[in-house]
């Protein structure tokens, strides 16, 4: 009976493999710790499959048909590449090379990203990255494959993605280093006197989490300037008398901006990384989400 993939049993190549080598079926039945009772049955078995006898009996063991040799190859490469199919994947940065497409909004590029790339830049010179906006659809960007990996809040993340707390942040006020009340501290009367700067990518454009920190309290500010990026609101501080309420790690990466603590309580914001299930377990990806965790467990 001619082989047919759909009932063949390819634990059968193993054994015939062993035949091809070892000649003998005493010796293939050593080799696979099997009796060699087992080892003929399984030759019984091949010879059916293959409609050929593989084998014929000579003075000193046994000698293969051509079907047989023409098998030895084929079978050995085939064993090799299954062998190498089921052992784990290993992953070695200095040589890897691949695209990683990461999701992120400007604070995030500035505040994480940047010491990231940099890591990556000097221990796997092969890995391209691609740095996106996060969208409001970002589970189906990542269930696509768009993405690979996104840095966002908790609440853009859904249970069902794999998810790790990057780091916790708080607010500061930052204003241009000559600001007059660049000294500090700031009284709460003189925070909702000034005119204030703010970054908001949707909503309402001149309301954010300070102004709901007010009201909490009775008072309120006056918004001057809304942008849609961190990176271009601190352009504008330098040249104005506006005062903005930035993430304190943001703060830190300016330049020519006074740092004052802000004169009321305001709720601060946790930042994660999320993934899709399917990358859990992928030797490259979680190479790099663990260089992340690295790097941004220095901005604790």
């Amino acid at each position: 009976m001619p082989a047919d993939i759909r009932t063949f049993d390819f634990n059968l190549l193993k054994a015939l493999d062993a035949l091809l080598d070892e000649r003998s079926v005493t010796g293939a039945a050593s080799r696979l710790s099997l009796t060699q009772p087992a080892v003929s049955g399984i030759l019984t078995r091949l010879r059916e499959h293959f409609d050929d006898p593989l084998f014929v009996r000579a003075q000193r063991g046994m000698v293969p048909t051509p079907r047989a040799a023409a098998l030895a190859g084929p079978v050995k490469q085939l064993l090799a590449e299954v062998e190498s199919m089921l052992r784990p994947q290993g992953f070695d940065p200095a040589t890897a090379s691949m695209t990683l497409t990461i999701a992120a909004i400007d604070y995030a590029l500035r505040v994480v990203m940047v010491p990231l790339l940099s890591a990556i830049r000097r221990q796997a010179p092969g890995i391209r990255i691609v740095v996106t906006p996060a969208e409001a659809s970002l589970h189906a960007q990542l269930e696509r494959g768009d993405i690979d990996l996104a840095l966002i809040t908790p609440a853009s993340a859904t249970p069902d993605l794999p998810t790790r707390v990057l780091f916790e942040e708080d607010f500061v006020c930052v204003l241009r280093a000559d600001h007059p009340d660049a000294a500090g501290p700031l009284s709460l009367d003189r925070f909702c006197a000034l005119e204030h700067a703010l970054v908001s990518y949707s909503g309402s454009p001149f309301a954010g989490v300070t102004d709901k920190a007010l009201a909490a309290i009775g008072r309120e500010r006056h918004v001057a300037l809304s942008v849609a990026s961190f990176l271009i609101l601190q352009d504008f501080l330098r040249v104005s008398d506006l005062i903005a309420v930035v993430p304190r790690k943001l703060a830190a990466t300016t330049r020519g901006l006074a740092i004052l603590e802000p004169p009321l309580a305001i709720p601060g914001f946790t930042k994660i990384a999320a993934w899709h299930a399917r990358s859990e377990h992928d030797p490259a990806h979680h190479w790099v989400r663990e260089l992340l965790f690295k790097t941004s467990n220095t901005l604790i």
